[in-house]
């Protein structure tokens, strides 16, 4: 079954919203006969990847649709229990590549709700009322302020190393104790313990930002809301815009947007991943770039790529290495990057802007190897280049090509030396140069400038470049080594080296589930035949394998 991204709120089956003024209710009410594969069911507002699915849709449209919209009150639709965390049949059913995939996707979810507040002014508050457990307590982690309902029943629980022997998946662990600032004991009692802490005890732990007896729920919730929204510098009156459904086009071959073409190379276990700039128009108002609403080119492209990615990254797992090439005008790509830095304030352009860095992130976490090739044609620069910088390797070509009207080049932008952080904070040129910063002192110097292969050696920003003989051999080559090795070993080494230089939460939480989840997940003490997310449920005790490793 082929799994699509794409969804909009008429056929949300799991969450509704509702507004009231500038706060906006998101309502979890997840219907357990819709899952995404048939086997269980969603009970008790369990969710799997079609759930956060349709979150991702929600809070990109909170974002694009509703600028007005200053804070979203997480809560939920059932009685007695706000989310009982990830489906464990769904979990126990699913194939090891499932499962990781479906952890990522769902921490970059919770990534862009952690995000909304301090770089957007939309912040989320959660209410938790009845058992908010695993997957549910990190959903509510991921936002600005939880309350939870003092009421002797409500709780909050990380229950996955007693019940599933598996790590909280979605960065349970990391935000509790760096986000949070947990105490390291008391997150280990917590995470020891399978019902949970309740009351003024998960606010004194700091587990909940407030603990509020029942019948002062929604005053405290209203002074929170007020509070929020005084912080927030959203536009009062702005009329937000649509996101229409992307046009896409399926085959064997591969996949066809307007700005974005996958070409699928099965043989080669190779996509290539063109952007085509051909129709770029740069307004020159923002009131223009309103109008242009979801056609606007890098809005345009950065929902294609985003939908591309996912796709690629869940429906054709044997394709381990992505080729990203770029066809169009480098310096209408330059003057795009130029308009929107010069209204990076206008809440369109800003949210323009951050989904795009969020796209980039995408690409960073996605464990394929990625390989940028630089062509005659290409429009490499500012945000286009970021691209580059988040691939394991540049080759770019060299001279003149037979048929080409010139030489390749690539140029510089302000948006290259931090507009764009990657998941350790710091921008991807300062990562690629970690420890020299007068090389990248030497490449800010070429802001600006087209930059043929030569130059771009000499300042580091490429692996290597080839002439017209031998470009297609050097590249043949490329592919088929990176063929020849371990897909698992491979998946290790970028994820490794992609993540130089300081730590951050959001790092932390990328390398955890890239290296211990992962590895977990394969344990025969949470998926073997007498593993814990295989007994779950069924009254018979796991059985484990006693040897540490």
């Amino acid at each position: 079954m082929q799994i699509d991204f794409q969804t909009e709120p008429a056929k949300y089956n799991h969450w509704k919203l509702d507004f009231d003024g500038h706060h906006a209710n998101l309502w979890m009410d997840v219907n357990p006969s819709k899952g995404l594969y048939d086997g269980y069911e969603l009970k008790l507002n369990s969710y799997d990847l079609g759930v956060d699915i349709e979150l991702y849709d929600a809070i990109m449209r909170l974002r694009f649709e509703h600028p007005e919209i200053k804070v979203v009150v997480l809560r939920s639709g059932k009685d007695k229990v706000f989310c009982a965390g990830a489906n464990i049949r769904m979990l126990a059913g699913s194939t090891h590549g499932h499962k990781v995939n479906f952890c990522k996707f769902t921490n970059e979810t919770r990534n862009t709700m952690e995000e909304s507040g301090e770089l957007s002014g939309q912040y989320f508050i959660t209410l938790v009322e009845g058992a908010c457990a695993g997957g549910g307590y990190e959903l509510a982690l991921a936002t600005d302020h939880i309350i939870l309902a003092d009421d002797g029943s409500s709780s909050v629980a990380l229950p996955e190393v007693p019940l599933l022997a598996v790590l909280p998946g979605t960065g349970g662990l990391t935000r509790v104790t760096d986000k949070r600032k947990v105490r390291r004991d008391r997150a280990d009692i917590f995470c020891s313990v399978e019902e949970g802490v309740k009351g003024q005890r998960a606010a004194v732990w700091r587990l909940v930002d407030e603990s509020v007896a029942k019948s002062k729920i929604e005053e405290t919730l209203q002074q929170r809301i007020e509070n929020l929204s005084d912080c927030s510098d959203r536009p009062n009156d702005a009329e937000g815009i649509s996101l229409d459904p992307l046009q896409r086009e399926f085959s064997e071959q591969g996949v066809h947007y307007s700005n974005v073409v996958v070409e699928l190379d099965r043989v080669g276990a190779t996509a290539t991943i063109t952007i085509n700039a051909a129709g770029l128009i740069v307004p020159e108002t923002t009131t223009q770039l309103k109008d242009m609403g979801d056609q606007f080119w890098l809005l345009s492209v950065a929902r294609e790529l985003d939908d591309a990615l996912l796709h690629l990254r869940l429906n054709e797992t044997e394709l381990g290495l992505i080729l990203f090439k770029t066809n169009g005008d480098l310096s209408n790509v330059c003057a795009l990057d130029a308009f929107l830095q010069s209204n990076q304030d206008h809440w369109l352009a800003r949210e323009i802007l951050l989904y795009w860095a969020r796209v980039l992130k995408r690409i960073d976490q996605t464990s394929r190897t990625l390989v940028t090739l630089i062509e005659p044609e290409s429009c490499f620069t500012g945000s286009l280049a970021e691209i580059c910088f988040a691939s394991d390797r540049i080759y770019m070509c060299e001279g003149l090509f037979e048929g080409s009207k010139g030489e390749a080049a690539i140029s510089l932008s302000p948006c290259n030396f931090g507009r764009y952080p990657n998941a350790n904070g710091i921008s991807r040129l300062v990562s690629r140069f970690w420890g020299e910063s007068d090389l990248v002192d030497q490449a800010e110097q070429h802001i600006g400038t087209l930059i043929d292969a030569d130059l771009a050696e000499e300042l580091g920003l490429i692996t290597a470049a080839f002439d017209d003989i031998d470009w297609q051999e050097e590249i043949r080559l490329v592919i088929e080594e990176r063929r020849s090795f371990s897909p698992d070993a491979l998946t290790g080494m970028e994820a490794n080296l992609r993540c130089v230089g300081p730590e951050t939460m959001e790092s932390k939480i990328f390398g955890r589930l890239t290296a211990w989840q992962n590895w977990i997940f394969q344990r025969p003490n949470a998926v073997g035949k007498e593993g814990a997310l295989r007994r779950y449920g069924s009254g018979i005790k796991a059985s484990f394998d006693t040897h540490r490793v």
